[in-house]
């Protein structure tokens, strides 16, 4: 008698569908966008998360995808910590094209420092509030975990334009994180109740997916099948209150010296919807 055997590890069929052989299509789309609102030059993506969750990696994985090689626009680190390495407020442009030939593209990327544990370490929630609404120079640094920025503070701007307002904000997590802190857990909800009352659409990054399931090691498209990871997105999901269909699991570029397509294409599902939530933002609030 023929037994199949099945894996526990997986689900029999994807919980979620992806069009993996259009990757240009895609790629194609988030090329071509641009903001069609006088004032506004770019769409600007605020991550913010947990210490490690690789958000300096994933803006160096959506240049790789739109520049179509390897490149680091953002410092990151490979050692692991309890403390951020991002420590200044930095504003993240992808350039197409050299020399006196070269421009950028229409979409920005700032990254602050990670939550950390408690409230005598890493950024203020309140000063990620200030970045939201403009409020923050490029290339502060001097953030104080214990007393957030003020108008007095030399990195304050009291007049932000449209260009400087955060138009799409997303949360960063590791799959491969264990339970997070409550106190970081709190700020994450902090910060995502004040974006809600400013409006600003908000989504989320599930990291390190391939450390996080051997399934996923071995296939990146096996991603939607994995019990763990649907799991984790799930908890995730009720923890801050981001819904599913607002959380994208990504690869993000580590150890590969050369571009993979399915690394590239669940780079783009997440870079699509963050071009899309954010001009929806910029049509409806701020033309």
């Amino acid at each position: 008698v023929y037994v199949r055997r099945t894996n526990s590890y997986m689900l029999d069929k994807p919980w979620r569908d992806l069009r993996w052989g259009e990757k240009q299509k895609e790629l194609q789309y988030v090329k071509e966008y641009k903001p069609a609102v006088e004032g506004i030059k770019h769409l600007r993506v605020l991550m913010f998360g947990h210490v490690g969750a690789g958000k300096s990696s994933f803006i160096n994985s959506v240049s790789n995808v739109l520049r179509g090689r390897m490149s680091i626009p953002a410092l990151t680190s490979s050692t692991t910590s309890d403390r951020s390495f991002t420590i200044k407020y930095e504003t993240h442009k992808i350039r197409v094209g050299r020399g006196t030939s070269k421009t950028f593209f229409p979409l920005v990327f700032n990254d602050v420092m990670g939550l950390e544990d408690g409230n005598s370490s890493g950024i203020h929630a309140s000063d990620i509030t200030l970045a939201m609404k403009g409020h923050v120079k490029d290339g502060h640094k001097q953030f104080n975990p214990i007393a957030p920025l003020t108008k007095e503070d030399y990195g304050y701007n009291p007049s932000p334009s449209l260009d400087d307002k955060v138009h799409v904000l997303v949360c960063v997590m590791s799959a491969n994180a264990p339970q997070i802190n409550a106190s970081v857990l709190q700020k994450m909800k902090k910060v995502r109740e004040t974006a809600s009352e400013l409006g600003i659409p908000q989504m989320a990054m599930m990291t390190h997916i391939d450390a996080a399931c051997g399934e996923i090691e071995k296939d990146l498209k096996n991603v939607y099948r994995s019990k763990h990871l649907h799991k984790k997105m799930k908890d995730f999901s009720a923890a801050v209150g981001i819904p599913m269909n607002c959380i994208f699991p990504v690869k993000n570029y580590s150890d590969e010296i050369d571009l993979k397509d399915d690394v590239d294409f669940l780079v783009l599902s997440a870079l699509r919807k963050m071009v899309d939530f954010g001009d929806d933002f910029i049509e409806k609030n701020l033309n």
